[in-house]
């Protein structure tokens, strides 16, 4: 029997059976009985495909002892988890942002605590100037999903909160354009800050501020499926936002 979840996977990666097989290093005929005959390989290539794929290895696989391996891998990218945001240390945020040497994405609301530190807007310019990818995404200050977030915190100045973090990002727009800004209105369930392979995940929790809400520091691991579920929002989200414009900065 086909596996065809496999064969899908390849065409949505853009991947042929041959580069599949180059990238693992295995024979390409190999890969094409994976597909065409439904045989399950060894479960270090799963997982090495599961990672070329970008995709949970029990997405393409059912095998038991494969779920529960995946299972004990996606444990095993919690490094740790803080009940309380604002017990995480406060110089992390930035140790690991100073630690990427390829990528940086921060999805929030308005991240008002991040927007009024300046060692962390040195540590943005730093890493940019070094080709760092730099994305923040903030929220639409005037869209419904921001409103109704301000309501359940208990106050309603959450665009507010937005437009006081813009105007101090203001000096990144002009002096590192290099640094992409845009805004969403989507509903978040969670802020995340990625490094590289490291992230903050902080849940948001309905009634509570997000300062209150638990924190996931997590990093990725080949075939674990927990980093790349979080990281897969940021990506989403990401292709729904648009440039920040003069207004949403000063409202007029």
């Amino acid at each position: 029997m086909s596996n065809e979840r496999l064969r899908s996977a390849l065409l949505a990666r853009g991947m042929t059976v041959q580069s599949l097989a180059d990238e693992i290093e295995v024979n390409a005929k190999t890969v094409e009985r994976w597909i065409t005959q439904g045989k399950v390989p060894y479960r270090r290539h799963q997982y090495a495909t599961a990672a070329a794929l970008k995709v949970d290895v029990t997405t393409l696989w059912e095998d038991s002892r494969t779920q529960d391996s995946a299972t004990d891998l996606s444990k095993a990218e919690i490094v740790t988890v803080y009940p309380h945001r604002h017990v995480v240390p406060s110089d992390l945020w930035r140790e690991m942002c100073q630690r990427a040497t390829e990528r940086i994405d921060i999805l929030v609301y308005a991240g008002i605590y991040l927007a009024e530190d300046p060692l962390f807007f040195s540590t943005l310019k730093e890493k940019a100037k070094s080709g760092v990818r730099i994305r923040v995404l903030m929220g639409d200050p005037e869209c419904e999903a921001v409103t109704r977030r301000g309501i359940d915190e208990g106050h309603r100045i959450m665009g507010g909160k937005i437009r006081n973090a813009l105007i101090n990002y203001r000096p990144l727009f002009t002096s590192h354009p290099e640094i992409a800004f845009r805004l969403h209105d989507t509903v978040l369930y969670n802020s995340i800050y990625r490094a590289d392979d490291e992230m903050l995940a902080n849940t948001h929790v309905y009634g509570l501020g997000a300062y209150m809400a638990p924190v996931f520091h997590l990093r990725q691991l080949p075939g674990g499926s927990l980093f790349h579920t979080f990281a897969n929002s940021v990506e989403q989200t990401w292709e729904g936002a648009r440039a920040v414009t003069e207004h949403d900065i000063t409202g007029a």
